[in-house]
């Protein structure tokens, strides 16, 4: 499971077989550093995470990246297209895939975080 609060950073996507969902969370939290204004506590939500998932954690530089005619970078349709396997090279081709959209040329700072769910072992040691 994903335990998401969204405090106005772009929704985490899940990628499972090959289909983009953006969690979206039904109420949304003040940003971070505005919390002090609003009643305090967090609702958190609770999202499936399935072995084999992969759920991709970014910032908002990355989406608002531009290209030479000012077109906003489209994340999900290109992790839609993307043929790979693991979080590791999933990184890889959006990194080389936004620096070839801005031209390498980022207007602001961008991260990214790429997680997956791995199935259980069957070699697990028995509880006792």
């Amino acid at each position: 499971m994903i335990h998401l609060v969204d405090c106005g950073h772009p929704p985490p996507l899940l990628i499972r077989h090959r289909q983009v969902t953006a969690l979206q969370v039904r109420q949304p939290e003040s940003p971070l550093g505005l919390g002090e204004f609003t009643e305090p506590g967090y609702r958190v939500e609770t999202f499936p995470f399935e072995a084999g998932d992969l759920l991709l954690l970014y910032t908002d530089g990355v989406i608002e990246a531009r290209d030479r005619a000012g077109a906003f970078y489209p994340l999900t349709e290109r992790i839609a297209t993307w043929e790979g396997d693991g979080p590791e090279a999933l990184l890889r081709h959006l990194r080389d895939d936004l620096l070839a959209h801005s031209d390498g040329s980022l207007g602001d700072d961008a991260a990214m975080i790429a997680l997956s769910r791995t199935p259980a072992s069957s070699t697990a040691p028995a509880g006792k």
